[in-house]
């Protein structure tokens, strides 16, 4: 089985190791081209990229398969499946006719629902206790393809897309190559995806994470697991962003309004800031410039937080 393998994040990493690891033929790696990244700002390459030059296998890096001469070089390949995990790029119709078997692909959730960007985000922020991955055979829709395979996968509540997002990585690892070899050996058949039951993940900005102390502490909570590790949560204290890295819903207290900050000593945290429904107990921090610490270190070098009002 020849196999183009195309992905860009971390999450892709594992089925591209497992594949080499099983000694299946990739004969090609395409990942998204080196960004700029880190203080420097200097051209970085994606994990995919380290990855696949670790292992010593070819890396392919157009900006779009519109470039002249970039399909050609994929059919000269001549693959019998291409394997798609979160690879930045729509496939155009001539690119998923290449393959004999055509072009599977990993999403981290249950298809229909949470089709897009942001999958293991959104299942985290609507407080869904199960998740899961979906191998579907790509079409010219986005995650609109027949499913091949599905494996759910619970979410605890301390999960976060950065935790869930590993797991759900490592699972699709272990499925693939039996998911592969099923599909190409004809025991698999297609199943449509139900239409009326499709939901769709919007793409998160950095915007996202600035807090609104009016929500209820459970969705302020639902929202920094949800958001690390991009963009996080953050305040701004004392004209400076104060990251929100970890912390734990508390019952209301109806004398503390929206913003307002309180000393606490439960579930780790030193101090709780009012919501619009309960209390939001701090047990991480990290304010602009600084290293992150927790809520107690913070507090002992920043005592007149408490009481403060947090802009919302």
């Amino acid at each position: 089985m020849r196999i183009v393998f195309m992905g860009t994040p971390d999450f892709a990493v594992p089925p591209l190791e497992e594949l080499v690891r099983r000694q299946y033929q990739v004969v090609a790696v395409y990942t998204q081209p080196d960004r700029p990244a880190g203080r420097g700002w200097a051209p970085a390459p994606s994990p995919v990229k380290t990855t696949a030059l670790a292992l010593n296998l070819p890396v392919m890096q157009p900006a779009s398969f519109k470039e002249p001469g970039a399909i050609d070089q994929l059919a000269s390949l001549q693959p019998d499946v291409i394997v798609v995990a979160a690879y930045g790029l729509i496939l155009p119709q001539a690119v998923l006719d290449v393959p004999k078997y055509g072009c599977v692909n990993i999403h981290p959730s249950l298809l229909p629902k949470y089709r897009g960007a942001s999958p293991v985000a959104s299942a985290i922020l609507a407080g869904d206790e199960v998740t899961g991955v979906t191998f579907m055979r790509l079409d010219a829709g986005m995650d609109t393809g027949p499913i091949l395979a599905q494996e759910r996968v619970a979410i605890s509540p301390q999960d976060t897309t950065r935790s869930l997002t590993a797991r759900l990585s490592e699972l699709a690892a272990r499925l693939l190559p039996d998911v592969l070899e099923r599909w190409v050996g004809g025991e698999i058949k297609p199943q449509p995806q139900n239409e009326a039951e499709a939901t769709y993940s919007r793409r998160i900005s950095k915007e996202d994470g600035e807090i609104d102390w009016h929500l209820p502490a459970v969705e302020l909570w639902s929202r920094l697991r949800a958001f690390q590790p991009w963009p996080g949560c953050y305040t701004f204290w004392q004209g400076k962003r104060l990251g929100i890295i970890e912390a734990v819903p508390l019952p209301a207290e109806t004398s503390i309004g929206p913003g307002q900050v309180v000393g606490v000593n439960k579930d780790g945290a030193a101090f709780g800031v009012g919501t619009g429904n309960g209390v939001l107990g701090v047990v991480k921090v990290q304010m602009e410039g600084k290293r992150a610490m927790t809520s107690g270190e913070f507090v002992r070098g920043y005592r007149q937080l408490i009481g403060a009002v947090l802009p919302s």
